[in-house]
């Protein structure tokens, strides 16, 4: 096994170095859970420089210091905002450019009859991309199907933690009408983020509450994890700072650098034993209604982070270990201006699509409630005869005469499925907000 310096030969490091990265891509967020290790295993982690949370990586103290945790190893415990050291200069030209994309969707929301037929599956794309960066895979259309189902939903699945995700943004942000962003208001939307989920994924953990023991990240066992953040009491103190910071009225930081400062702290103080990276996008969409800085909630980040993961998670490590807050910061605007730009070519493919459907069945001697039920599809783009007959008050005959009619138009087609009723989806739609 060995070469002769007693080091894994290079083809045998190669293959071991390689073997450990995809275990710790894979396994993106294991907490104190017990991990049976083979000694192969622990023998390439010991011979590979791989990026393992290392004190000496740590160089700038302005970001926050390491305190001593579990099993002789180091947590990372993050000063509370605003930074001390923090050049805007470089910055303002994004931050000036990202605030005219966004005022540029808020204007359109302002402009929209019914903005909500296009929030929610903006919304639901969202819950999809948000629940991808933590490994639970869920295609739209099976989420669509999942919240379509009358009965018999599946208790415990990947499409539950999702329809979780939607459930927990539509309350929280209910909520910004009567409480603001606290930590007791993220208690709740947690607790409901993790309702029913796996025993794996958090199930064998109280939702809504905050983390009791150590976690880590990056590894199922402590010693390799990629970052360990604060311990429990450290944790609830950090938490405590930081709902201070996001309501202080004396704070000039532009808003847009406050949420990419929110974002990063939040994550780096970890403070649920799981969930932490669904609630932490979520509160960017909270933060955004409840400053006012969007009519609606039509901008959602995560598609973006999840498409640039590894930039995604390495910037929020370096400003950690090395105080790099311009190139995190950079990079949460870009997404900012990205976002925008896709959500307002959906919104305005969408409404196309919404104009032609309707020239489609405004026909003469066509029903109208036709034209209701297109914009129950843009609400809820997978439907059955059962849905129809309850939301246009039609007897069931008619609403499978009134499918179809928008099948023969090539509106809707078969979800193909062995869940019954039949199910019949918008194709369209869901390409578009899924595109």
């Amino acid at each position: 096994m060995f070469a002769e310096s007693g080091k894994l030969s290079l083809s045998r490091q190669a293959n071991q170095q390689k073997l450990i990265k995809n275990n710790l891509r894979i396994d993106r967020k294991f907490h104190f859970r017990p991990f049976k290790c083979n000694s192969l295993f622990l023998i390439a982690l010991k011979c590979t420089n791989l990026n393992l949370m290392r004190k000496e990586d740590f160089i700038d103290p302005s970001t926050g210091h390491l305190v001593p945790t579990i099993r002789d190893c180091w947590a990372f415990v993050p000063k509370p905002l605003p930074p001390v050291r923090l050049d805007l200069a470089p910055l303002l030209p994004l931050v000036e450019q990202s605030a005219r994309m966004l005022g540029e969707l808020s204007g359109i929301g302002r402009n929209l009859q019914n903005p909500y037929l296009l929030i929610r599956p903006l919304m639901r794309n969202e819950a999809v991309a948000s629940s991808k960066i933590e490994g639970t895979v869920t295609t739209l259309s099976e989420l669509f199907l999942f919240e379509a189902e009358a009965s018999n939903k599946t208790p415990v699945s990947d499409a539950r933690e999702v329809y979780n995700y939607v459930h927990a943004l539509e309350y929280a942000l209910k909520s910004l009408e009567t409480f603001p962003i606290s930590v007791r208001l993220l208690n709740d939307i947690h607790k409901i983020l993790l309702t029913n989920t796996a025993s794996e994924r958090g199930g064998r953990i109280i939702p809504g509450e905050l983390k009791k023991d150590q976690n880590w990240i990056g590894s199922k066992l402590i010693e390799t994890a990629r970052f360990v953040p604060p311990p429990p009491q450290e944790s609830i103190r950090a938490m405590g700072d930081l709902e201070k910071f996001i309501h202080d009225a004396h704070d000039t930081t532009p808003l847009l650098i406050k949420l990419a400062l929110v974002h990063y702290q939040f994550e780096t103080i970890h403070p649920y034993p799981d969930g932490n990276g669904r609630l932490g996008r979520l509160l960017l969409a909270l933060l955004l209604c409840e400053k006012k800085a969007i009519t609606h909630p039509l901008l959602y980040i995560s598609p973006y982070f999840e498409k640039n993961y590894d930039e995604y998670i390495d910037l929020m490590l370096f400003v950690s270990q090395r105080g790099e807050w311009q190139q995190w910061i950079s990079f949460f605007l870009h997404g900012i201006i990205q976002s925008c730009d896709v959500s307002i070519q959906k919104i305005e493919k969408l409404q196309n699509l919404r104009l032609a459907y309707l020239n489609m069945v405004q026909l003469p001697r066509s029903p109208g409630l036709l034209s209701k039920l297109i914009d129950l599809l843009f609400e809820r783009p997978v439907i059955s005869a059962p849905y129809v007959v309850e939301r246009l008050h039609v007897k069931f005959n008619t609403a499978k005469k009134f499918i179809l009619q928008l099948i023969k138009l090539k509106i809707l087609e078969e979800y193909k499925t062995d869940i019954r009723p039949k199910f019949y989806i918008a194709r369209d739609i869901v390409t578009i907000t899924g595109s």
